[in-house]
């Protein structure tokens, strides 16, 4: 079977999980999880980083404010880290792979490194695409921790669960990305 899933199958099944993961365990967000995994490193380094606080809400407290919001929340989730969000995490990791092993029109590695919408606009460094990419990441995870929460969380699960929040989140996303992508990709020849 050779056939390719259009965009409202993709979108019905996405929304289908996301439903299904808020009514079984917890809404999804994972840009947490990036925090959690600085703070691992970060702990196997400086020792005096977490320690347990029976008095705090969690049970843990951090000499890192971030860290100990919510009452030690995230610094619970430094120290045992083996939670639902980070198993989502590794878990999308996972299926990449599985779904790269079962894809019947395999992508070139080329392709993956300059798909033909960016050659046909900037080239074919791929220098330049990793610097591209590398800033365009970072200003999204830089972007995700200012909000308080990634596009999963605020927009997905938040509009899913009719938050306020989440709607003006997706309002915002649209508003600059729309604009920002005719704008870099307006001169893109179509073949």
């Amino acid at each position: 079977m050779n056939k390719k899933w259009n965009w409202l199958t993709g979108g019905l099944l996405l929304g289908l999980i996301f439903l299904l993961a808020a009514w079984i365990v917890k809404p999804i967000g994972v840009s947490t999880q990036f925090v959690i995994l600085n703070g691992i490193v970060w702990n196997l380094f400086d020792a005096d980083l977490i320690e347990n606080d029976q008095e705090a809400k969690h049970k843990h407290t951090s000499t890192n404010v971030y860290l100990n919001k919510s009452g030690g929340k995230y610094a619970k989730s430094v120290e045992n880290p083996i939670n639902y969000g980070f198993l989502f995490v590794l878990s999308m990791f996972l299926g990449s792979i599985i779904s790269n092993v079962l894809l019947k029109n395999k992508v070139t590695k080329d392709e993956r490194i300059r798909p033909k919408v960016w050659t046909e606009k900037f080239g074919q460094s791929i220098s330049k695409r990793y610097i591209f990419a590398f800033i365009g990441g970072f200003l999204v995870l830089f972007g995700a921790r200012l909000a308080g929460g990634c596009t999963s969380g605020h927009m997905m699960s938040g509009m899913m669960q009719t938050s306020l929040s989440g709607y003006l989140f997706a309002l915002g996303v649209f508003a600059i990305a729309i604009p920002f992508a005719i704008l870099v990709f307006k001169n893109s020849q179509k073949k």
